[in-house]
């Protein structure tokens, strides 16, 4: 795309009734200072005035408050995949929901914004004199952005730096709910002005959303884009301040004391009730953010999203969070969504039963998918191989199985209708990791659109991504972990995770009909309120625990104790001390999908000499823990070893 000078904008051919002109990095262009530089700014002018008022909260955590909101409503507005635009008035909006500050601190706050980039921003005096000349000879000039300020926020900007007399209106994306990317804007635009696209023209710095989308209106561009080197400048500040804040929070965590936790409940209650509630405000972020679009409905999936709701239900009425999205607890579970796969014969369910069932037979999963045994002949007994399985299962041979697939699919079908109503947006709440459930249901009901907000996102069954746009994994979305992304500690025992919000009831496989007409299923009613997902779950009561203890305005007391509790669960994962060892032991793990086997997450190697010790190491599902179990004296030279190794794969996977 040949870019254009300000001279061929003077002598652009033809009349032009109206010229548009992008505001940053255009008509006001950017300095050196990154958004994250802009935000801490920001943020400290803002704990300034908090403290005259007397709140006294640190900058840091008011950013990472601001950051979280920011970043969930541009994830949720990506997920959306429809017309719209983040704004920061909302942001700003929940952040001082989050913290428990009132909301009458959002106008001032919302002025700070505007005060940060007008030190940000300087004039292009030389674009201002070619507007003005134009202007001069009759042409409207009007200013179109794409940004998260409203457009009285932009026109006080503008005339801070050119005066009140060069721009005749501002259109934002924030305003409208539009976007220049997607060229909606310039339509509202052009319907505004009362112009046609040939008496029009467009100037702005990006390519696509100033020069390849008003190009496609029948508008004529000219591109004006900075150098590349500010772009490299910028995210070298951005870099600077993040690490900045990377040390000030190693700092604080270094130096917070948290009580003694000898055993599960305690665990549970300093360390991942924090952590609980940081994730039940990310939850409630996106959520809050979901629900001003759509019919929309909020699936809590069994089991673990059992756990996952009783938490976020109980932070929403100590935090004074307001959410009025419908919510609800689903039967539902990977077998469950495989078999609404199956019927459909989707790609996406052979992948995940040819990994699940590997090592197994055709009549094995017969077995699991159907709900009983069945007499079937001996070619069911070949090893299984997901193609195979459906050519039997569509055949004559497998038409008692199939029929028990059918009804089970029906049953459950008839339940997920009556808990989705008429929502026409279904986000499914779980624990994680690579969204499987997600995956199947979508491929089982096309007709439905399906999204999953979970705790954590990863691809660790090296499977395909084509459903990761919709799955969104709110605290961590990477395959390994990064020594610098604290919330990652989690990939390397995610069995934690998942057995911490799992209640003590059966995994989903079979459904009736009861003696009233009503669908259920053998995990019994799950329904919020009628079971208590802590029984029996010392780790989760401790975090039940810590949220109960949270005030109104807790929001702030979790941020903090969260940033020590995330510098402790790493170093218990990947250092643990005996006692970490009897907290942090789950026993065993469900193999699921219809399957009563269970993995031990610790195999115990006493009868084993030290090299078949250390080559079992690997087989483990936590491997920090059997390292430290088996070798207490070596393991202060194997932890530091091993945990080099996956840092190392974690680097090298952010390479490519």
């Amino acid at each position: 795309m040949k870019q254009s000078s300000l001279a061929e904008l003077v002598s652009a051919a033809g009349p032009i009734d109206v010229i548009s002109t992008d505001v940053f990095d255009t008509l006001l262009l950017r300095t050196g200072r990154s958004e994250r530089s802009r935000i801490a700014k920001g943020e400290r002018l803002f704990s300034a005035l908090l403290a005259q008022r007397g709140w006294q909260i640190e900058p840091d955590y008011l950013a990472e408050a601001r950051v979280w909101a920011q970043r969930v409503a541009f994830r949720e507005l990506a997920v959306r995949g429809r017309a719209g635009e983040v704004r920061l008035a909302d942001v700003i909006s929940r952040q001082l929901s989050m913290l428990g500050l009132p909301q009458f601190l959002l106008a001032e706050r919302l002025k700070i914004e505007v005060q940060v980039e007008k030190t940000s921003l300087m004039a292009n005096a030389p674009l201002a004199k070619v507007l003005r000349t134009r202007k001069n000879a009759g042409t409207r000039i009007v200013a179109i952005s794409d940004t998260t300020l409203p457009s009285e926020e932009i026109d006080e900007l503008i005339q801070h730096f050119h005066g009140p007399d060069l721009i005749d209106n501002v259109y934002t994306s924030s305003d409208h709910g539009l976007t220049k990317r997607d060229g909606n804007l310039f339509l509202t635009v052009m319907q505004a002005e009362n112009v046609s696209p040939d008496r029009m023209t467009h100037v702005g710095d990006d390519l696509l959303a100033d020069v390849l989308a008003p190009s496609a209106k029948g508008i004529a561009a000219h591109h004006l884009p900075r150098p590349a080197y500010r772009r490299y400048i910028r995210a070298a500040n951005g870099a600077l301040t993040e690490a900045a804040r990377f040390g000030r929070r190693q700092a604080r965590a270094m130096k917070a004391t948290i009580p003694s936790v000898d055993d599960a409940n305690s665990f549970g209650r300093y360390v991942l009730g924090p952590i609980v509630t940081q994730f039940c405000m990310l939850i409630w972020l996106y959520a809050v953010e979901a629900e001003v679009s759509d019919k929309t409905v909020l699936l809590f999936c069994a089991r673990g999203g059992v756990g996952i709701r009783e938490a976020f239900e109980r932070v929403l009425a100590k935090l004074c969070l307001p959410l009025g999205l419908r919510r609800e607890n689903i039967m539902i579970s990977r077998l469950v969504a495989a078999r609404a796969a199956l019927l459909t014969r989707s790609a996406s369910v052979l992948e995940e039963l040819d990994r699940e069932f590997r090592g197994s037979v055709l009549a094995d999963v017969a077995k699991a998918l159907g709900g009983r045994t069945y007499e079937l002949p001996g070619i069911w007994r070949q090893p299984f191989s997901g193609k195979h399985f459906v050519t039997l299962l569509f055949g004559s041979s497998g038409a008692e199985v199939l029929a028990d697939i059918k009804q089970q699919n029906a049953l459950f079908t008839r339940h997920f209708r009556q808990i989705i109503r008429d929502s026409n947006r279904i986000i499914l709440c779980d624990t994680g990791l690579y969204g499987s459930t997600q995956r199947l249901l979508s491929s089982g009901f096309p007709d439905i659109r399906v999204e999953t907000i979970q705790f954590a996102r990863s691809n660790y069954k090296n499977h395909s991504e084509e459903h990761f746009p919709k799955v969104t994994g709110l605290l961590v979305e990477q395959n390994f972990y990064s020594p610098f992304n604290v919330y990652s500690c989690v990939l390397r025992y995610w069995h934690l995770v998942e057995s911490l919000f799992e209640p003590a009831v059966p995994s989903v496989y079979l459904f009736k009909e009861n003696a009233l007409g009503q669908v259920e299923a053998n995990c019994g009613d799950i329904t919020f309120g009628t079971l208590d997902p802590s029984a029996g779950n010392h780790l989760l009561s401790g975090a039940l625990a810590y949220i109960n203890t949270l005030p109104a305005n807790g929001g702030v007391i979790a941020l903090r104790d969260a940033e020590a509790a995330w510098h402790y669960l790493k170093r218990a994962i990947t250092h643990p001390t005996e006692a970490e060892l009897r907290c942090l032991e789950v026993g065993g793990r469900s193999v699921d999908f219809g399957r009563a086997d269970v993995l031990r997450i610790l195999t115990p190697g006493q009868d084993k000499t030290f090299v078949r010790k250390l080559m079992s190491v690997k087989t483990q599902l936590w491997r920090e823990g059997a390292i430290a179990r088996e070798f207490p004296v070596l393991k202060h030279a194997l932890l530091p070893m091993f945990g080099s190794i996956l840092s190392l794969r974690g680097l090298l996977a952010r390479q490519h």
